[in-house]
């Protein structure tokens, strides 16, 4: 790169101060959060991605430099976008992975949820983890096991949420056999991902959950909601 192509050092100071500016707006988001998914969080974290990429492009272009620092980034992973600009409906795609860390845990709380179902189709579904797991998800809502999966014997994996926009709602049943072929990630409005790879993503809630799940030995849980929904 030629001289008069290169920025300036002032032009590096200022995208310098851009990523402490950033950096503060991070944690100060985080600081405030109100879930685990708080949108100011993700807004927070893709502004200090962004200013950290100015900075270590001009410290390389200016001073032949690189930062130490590598926030990975699941925009990169998308097309630009390509749907309607002010869209008639939406898609939302969610993925959540867990682990069946507990198996025992699981089973104790699906032989709960069985006892105070006077429906109840008997022990037999319970005693598997298959079964167990159909019982669970057939009682409480998505959300709500994401919140209380160490509850549950689980243990989270990576999440991420889509917001696909759409030209016109779907018709009743028209996509319920292959709900997600027609992800197209040209129409993502925008997406929400949690994964281990995000380290500033990983905050200290989880000890009082887990502090929780501790005190509760697997033969003495109690009683679930069974009217939670």
């Amino acid at each position: 790169m030629s001289d008069a192509a290169q920025p300036t050092a002032a032009e590096v100071r200022a995208a310098a101060e851009a990523v402490k500016t950033a950096l503060d707006r991070h944690l100060a988001a985080v600081e405030r959060r109100t879930g685990e998914d708080d949108p100011a969080v993700y807004e927070a974290f893709n502004e200090l991605a962004a200013a950290a990429e100015v900075y270590d492009e001009l410290l390389y272009d200016r001073y032949d430099e690189v930062t130490p620092f590598e926030i990975p980034g699941a925009e990169d992973s998308l097309p630009p976008y390509a749907g309607p600009e002010e869209p008639n409906a939406l898609s939302v795609l969610i993925r959540r992975d867990y682990a069946v860390a507990e198996p025992q845990r699981l089973l104790a709380q699906a032989r709960r949820i069985e006892a105070a179902d006077d429906e109840g189709v008997g022990g037999a579904v319970s005693d598997t983890v298959h079964g167990a797991l159909g019982i669970l998800f057939g009682e409480f809502e998505a959300d709500e096991i994401a919140s209380r999966h160490k509850e549950f014997g689980l243990e989270e994996g990576d999440s991420t949420l889509w917001v696909l926009a759409a030209d016109e709602p779907a018709e009743p049943g028209e996509w319920l056999e292959t709900p997600f072929e027609q992800a197209d990630p040209g129409r993502v409005v925008c997406r929400f991902d949690v994964s281990s790879v995000f380290d500033e993503l990983d905050d200290g809630d989880d000890g009082d959950d887990e502090e929780l799940v501790d005190d509760i030995e697997d033969e003495e849980l109690e009683p679930l909601d069974a009217d939670r929904r």
